[in-house]
């Protein structure tokens, strides 16, 4: 009897080819990719020992390696497999389709919380820019950034174009590091970012640009940086920078982002 080979095996082959990818994906920027391959090599011998030759003692061994692995697996990579839950959950399609089961007051009143904490940070940015006086905001969006926040100063103040001018001044302690937004308010300031390793990073980039790349690699977060060096204003989002803006396209930039 011939194997039945149908459209449902067609699609079960995408989809197994497209889950594949998307952890390869992972691993890399993860820069995980040497584990990854080395658990397909381990898998592939696991299935010709098995399945193909099946040799029984050496093939219950793999069996209980490969049962004791998924838990050792998920312990490795917990960070990752819970920023993928998080980026699966923030996605741009599934934020759309939660939005029908939220009231217009709702989003109304969302908007306009968005709108003010925009404007102050525009506002500020272009203030620190003129003076060429550096900044790193980092906002948060769906993946909590709690983590960041505890390397830091907690502040917890309502957003302020002054307080963010006064955070980022040259002689205040907190400059050098991160100010974080969450929720509507400035969580906290002074704090570390993870830097981004990227070799294509162009080399008049200085260290606040790598973190904001950092932290926009590993969350949904966006980051605004103001250039010490040239005044210039930057926002760093999904891995990307959008360099050189002005206060019109950083408002639209975050707007279009945030709402």
């Amino acid at each position: 009897m011939l194997f039945e080979f149908g459209i449902k095996d067609i699609i079960d082959i995408l989809l197994v080819a497209l889950m594949l990818y998307y952890i390869y994906r992972l691993m890399r920027e993860s820069r995980s990719l040497n584990v990854f391959v080395g658990i397909l090599v381990f898998v592939a011998v696991w299935l010709f020992v098995s399945q193909i030759i099946e040799m029984r003692l050496l093939g219950s061994i793999l069996d209980k390696l490969v049962s004791v692995g998924v838990i050792a697996l998920i312990v490795i990579f917990q960070e990752d497999i819970r920023k993928f839950l998080y980026n699966l959950g923030a996605h741009r399609r599934i934020r759309v389709l939660s939005k029908f089961f939220t009231s217009q007051k709702t989003k109304e009143k969302d908007q306009k919380e968005v709108k003010a904490m925009i404007m102050p940070i525009v506002m500020a940015s272009i203030n620190l820019s003129r003076g060429k006086v550096g900044a790193l905001i980092v906002l948060e969006r769906a993946m909590p950034l709690d983590d960041i926040v505890m390397t830091g100063d907690v502040i917890d103040a309502n957003i302020n174009s002054r307080l963010i001018e006064n955070i980022f001044f040259k002689n205040s302690p907190l400059h050098d590091g991160a100010m974080i937004v969450s929720k509507f308010r400035i969580k906290a300031a002074g704090c570390i970012l993870p830097v981004s390793h990227n070799l294509s990073i162009p080399k008049e980039l200085g260290l606040r640009h790598r973190a904001a790349l950092g932290i926009s690699q590993e969350s949904d977060a966006l980051a605004v940086v103001v250039s010490e060096e040239t005044g210039g204003i930057s926002v760093a989002i999904k891995g990307e920078f959008r360099l050189h803006l002005s206060a019109e396209e950083l408002e639209s930039i975050l707007t279009k982002e945030l709402e």
